[in-house]
Formats: C-alpha cells, structure tokens, sequence
C-alpha cells in the first residue's frame, strides 16, 4: 500500500531535501515508522521518547485533521498523510 507523506520545509533538511516521501502502513502510525526508517533523524522532531507525536506535531490525511486518533486513524492507498507544526503563543 503506497501512501504519501508531504514533507514541509522545516522537516527537509531531515529527509534529504525531499519534499515527499513514499510510505507503507495501514496507519498514520505505520507510516510514520517507515518515514523513520528511511530518515531516522526525522524520528526527534516528531516523535516523543515513548513513540506518541510531539504536543505540536499535527497529522491531516487527505487534507483532514486526524486529531484524535492521529496515529490510530487508518489509511488507505493512495492517502496523502500532511504533517503540520502547530504553533502556539501567548
């Protein structure tokens, strides 16, 4: 199962300058896993020590907020999985 993920431009310099990137996975989670093992420098600018996204990571399939299942919501061939940086101020 092919699934695209749309690198932007504060992850590059972690994929080699790639702007998106051919995955496998049934999952946002198991695509993500195989975005790590291509780029394992990737893996500390979105994940957490315990495998959950980072608080301002932010994961849309198809252009929709995957929020709250994020890594659970499933994926199908031909998704496009976009991976946001919230940002947050005060």
């Amino acid at each position: 199962m092919s699934i695209k993920i749309d690198i932007p431009s504060y992850l590059q310099p972690f994929t080699d300058g790639r702007e998106a990137i051919e995955v496998n996975g049934s999952t946002v989670s198991e695509c993500l896993n195989h975005l790590v093992r291509q780029f394992p420098d990737v893996e500390k600018v979105l994940l957490a020590e315990n495998g959950e996204l980072l608080e301002d990571i932010g994961i849309y399939v198809n252009g929709e907020d995957a929020y709250p299942d994020e890594l659970a919501k499933p994926v199908r061939d031909g998704d496009e999985l976009y991976v946001l940086y919230m940002i947050a101020g005060g």
